[in-house]
C-alpha cells in the first residue's frame, strides 16, 4: 500500500520540529549544511531534482516527500522528475555493477594463497 505522502510529510515535519525543540543546534546545523552548498550556480528546481535522485538512492521516504513537494513548488514537471529518477536508476545499477568487482576482489584475496 502506498503512503499518504501528505500526512507523512506533516509527520516528518512535526518530528523534526520536535527534535529542534529538544536540541535546536541539531536542526540549525542541518540547515547550515543544507544552505552551505547554495552558490546560485544551480537553480532551485535543478537542486531539488538532484535531491530527488539522491533521495531514491538513499531510500529515504522523508526526503522523497519533502523534495517532491519542493521540486513541484519550483516548477518541476512530472517528465523532469522522471528523467532525474532515470539518472538515479542508471547510476545505482552502474554503481552496483562497479562495486560488485570489490566482492570478486575480496573473493580473490581470500582464496588465493
Amino acid at each position: 500500500m502506498m503512503l499518504d505522502w501528505n500526512a507523512y510529510q506533516s509527520a516528518v515535519t512535526a518530528g523534526v520540529a520536535g527534535i529542534g525543540k529538544t536540541n535546536p543546534a541539531i536542526v540549525r546545523g542541518y540547515r547550515e549544511l543544507s544552505n552551505a552548498g547554495e552558490s546560485g550556480v544551480l537553480d532551485r528546481k535543478t537542486r531539488e531534482l538532484i535531491a530527488l535522485a539522491v533521495s531514491v538512492t538513499r531510500q529515504c521516504d522523508g526526503c522523497i516527500t519533502i523534495h517532491t513537494d519542493a521540486a513541484i513548488q519550483h516548477g518541476a514537471t512530472r517528465e523532469e522528475i522522471v528523467e532525474a529518477l532515470g539518472v538515479a536508476i542508471s547510476v545505482n545499477a552502474g554503481a552496483a555493477l562497479v562495486y560488485s568487482t570489490r566482492v570478486l576482489d575480496a573473493y580473490q584475496a581470500k582464496t588465493t594463497p
